[in-house]
């Protein structure tokens, strides 16, 4: 396994970082789970990446639970707040009050005294940047998070939360979590130059355009019934033939290399200097 820093902070991590995004405490069963996060682990993958919604907060306490048998200082963990978790009107977005009771309440499930990244699940347009900001810088001065990060914000919020955390001398934030994959190049255009200028690295979440960078899909008529596809049908609304078709080609450079083509996504994606680690699911174990 190889490592990269994150952005401009001397946090090094694995170029392959497991997610729980669909996976755990949900439709994968425990036992391949716990599998799963072990052999990452025992395979050099030092990053490990959660959420408070996941599951809500099922996938927090399967992942805690399973790397609290490790040395802590051994793993870099990520988690994230802003999506719903419950009903009320304050039990969602990136309020200090939602941000500070979803900090405490994912240390609890996740049985660890502080995360290494807390993410900012999305933009939150009801909230000032500065209060925000301010909740989290809390969090690290307390020593209950290391780093702030955020996840699918536009280059203006980033450039935005840059500005106000440098006038009010608050922890900038260091990494960025957006989908990229060969079908979705967005963040090449604004977000990675911003970035690189701002020392703000990228964890990519589905490198593999859920599975579909694999090679798995060969119909969109003969969809697996184990996989995310037969699932979820919003992921499956983005299987179409011509995306099929584009894999297949695909396919035929990556045998000409000798690699598989979900190899080959990721190589592709980690050509990217700016790119510190793409974020993988793994439902089935094979070794």
């Amino acid at each position: 396994m190889k490592y990269r820093r994150l952005g401009g902070s001397g946090l090094k991590v694995s170029e392959i970082s497991l997610g729980s995004w669909l996976t755990y405490g949900g439709y994968v069963e425990r036992e391949n789970a716990v599998n799963a996060i072990k052999t990452a682990y025992d395979l050099g993958i030092n990053f490990f990446d959660t959420a408070n919604v996941y599951e809500q907060g099922a996938a927090e306490e399967l992942v805690g639970k399973v790397l609290n048998e490790y040395p802590r200082d051994s793993y870099v963990l990520a988690t994230k707040a802003f999506w719903p978790m419950g009903d009320g009107p304050n039990d969602r977005g990136l309020s200090r009050k939602h941000v500070m009771e979803q900090a405490h309440a994912s240390l609890k499930r996740l049985g660890h005294d502080y995360v290494d990244i807390f993410y900012c699940h999305r933009h939150d347009p009801e909230t000032p940047i500065h209060e925000t900001l301010r909740a989290i810088d809390d969090l690290i001065r307390q020593g209950k998070v290391l780093y702030a990060g955020v996840s699918e914000w536009q280059a203006s919020q980033i450039a935005e939360a840059l500005g106000v955390a440098d006038r009010y001398l608050l922890d900038r934030i260091v990494v960025n979590q957006p989908v990229y994959n060969m079908f979705n190049r967005y963040i090449e255009k604004e977000i990675i130059p911003l970035s690189e200028r701002s020392g703000i690295g990228q964890v990519v979440f589905s490198p593999l355009a859920q599975g579909l960078l694999t090679g798995k899909y060969t119909s969109t008529s003969d969809i697996p019934a184990d996989s995310r596809a037969a699932k979820t049908q919003w992921v499956r609304k983005d299987i179409t033939e011509e995306r099929i078709a584009q894999v297949q080609q695909l396919e035929k450079v990556a045998a000409e290399l000798g690699i598989s083509v979900g190899n080959l996504a990721i190589a592709w994606i980690l050509r990217q200097s700016n790119v510190a680690s793409a974020l993988v699911g793994a439902s089935v174990l094979n070794r």
